[in-house]
């Protein structure tokens, strides 16, 4: 801390160190500056940056599709899959496409879906409840959330 002063005497004093003067918040009144190596700062900047997005948690979204006329075992062998999904901290699309005839009788879509979601109540969580676009019925599950 110099207190205020020009912004020549300044830049002088930086110059006579070999370093920089560097504007930190020019908004203020005076702006406030610094004397420092620029070249290091801009470089430990980049480092924190890579850090930070190294530490970032990408969140993966599965996709798995159904049809009106799933049968027992696949059903069972689609819901073991999810299950690992949502263990593994995945979010899990739930997707049925109406094909042809199966237009004429959506509600048997919509129970497929729901009967998805009876089954993993305990295991999920219902981000997205199930709707309609189109000729796709879907819904969006994630891991169930951590209680407080």
């Amino acid at each position: 801390m110099i207190g205020v002063m020009a912004t020549r005497e300044a830049q002088r004093m930086a110059d006579e160190r070999g370093l920089d003067l560097v504007e930190i918040t020019p908004n203020a009144t005076p702006p406030v500056c610094k004397i420092m190596d620029y070249g290091k700062f801009k470089y430990e900047e980049s480092i924190k940056a890579r850090q930070q997005r190294k530490a970032q948690k990408v969140q993966k979204v599965k996709e798995v599709k159904f049809h009106t006329g799933t049968d027992t075992n696949d059903f069972d062998y689609k819901i073991k899959q999810i299950r690992g999904f949502l263990a593994d901290g995945c979010k899990v699309k739930l997707t049925l496409q109406f094909r042809g005839r199966e237009n004429a009788h959506r509600e048997l879509g919509e129970d497929v879906i729901s009967r998805v979601l009876e089954t993993l109540k305990e295991d999920c969580f219902v981000e997205q409840a199930p709707k309609t676009l189109g000729r796709v019925h879907g819904a969006l599950i994630g891991p169930p959330r951590k209680k407080k």
